[in-house]
């Protein structure tokens, strides 16, 4: 269970953190609307679990990032907009980010850096000197070098929000995110990232690729 009031402290470190001390209204209001969006009934995994895991990973990966409260920012935007059956989510996180903390009194700059940090989230594929988003895509992706009942957790949660998609097609399509996902030079950029889940992570990923070619169960 996520502890809120921990969330709203974290909320409040990361906007007073971005914006100007003494500027923009009372934080709280914006922490309530983006938890709540977090604890959508479609959710399964994309949950309040998934950004604590994120926030907490951002913690651990802070001394490579060269703004870690945008970072922290992005981490809370990059999901808040989450329906499993659109394809333009993080698009809609991005612009939803752009309006909030603008209204939040986050200067313009800033703001742009989460915007842009959320529509990494895409592809997962920041720049060798892209320090803030290297720090933000190996958040999001360490559940991949989760240890197996995790994995086994993520991935099961992952196809209950893909309950709508026959499991042929959902099998198909997860095994070319997985793909895509291998055929990235290094799935993470920072140096902690690659050396403390690289290895694991793909392991992960190809267990699940072969277990994805298995003759499917006819009830799935």
């Amino acid at each position: 269970m996520a502890d809120l009031d921990a969330l709203r402290t974290r909320w409040n470190r990361a906007l007073e953190g971005a914006r100007p001390p003494g500027a923009g209204p009372d934080p709280a209001p914006y922490a309530d609307d983006l938890l709540a969006r977090w604890q959508e009934p479609q959710r399964h995994y994309h949950t309040l679990a998934h950004l604590t895991a994120v926030l907490d990973h951002i913690d651990v990966l802070e001394k490579y990032a060269q703004d870690p409260d945008v970072v922290r920012l992005a981490a809370w935007f990059h999901d808040a907009v989450h329906l499993p059956e659109r394809s333009e989510n993080e698009e809609r996180s991005a612009r939803l980010a752009e309006r909030a903390l603008l209204e939040a009194g986050v200067p313009a700059a800033k703001t742009a850096e989460v915007t842009r940090l959320v529509r990494l989230t895409v592809t997962h594929a920041p720049a060798d000197d892209d320090r803030d988003g290297q720090v933000l895509c190996d958040a999001d992706l360490a559940i991949l070098a989760s240890p197996p009942s995790a994995y086994a957790a993520y991935t099961a949660a992952v196809r209950e929000e893909y309950h709508f998609v026959p499991g042929a097609a959902f099998r198909e399509g997860r095994a070319a995110v997985l793909r895509q996902l291998l055929d990235l030079p290094r799935l993470f950029r920072t140096p902690y990232g690659q050396a403390e889940w690289e290895a694991t992570a793909r392991y992960n990923i190809g267990s699940e690729l072969e277990m994805l070619s298995l003759p499917a169960d006819p009830a799935t």
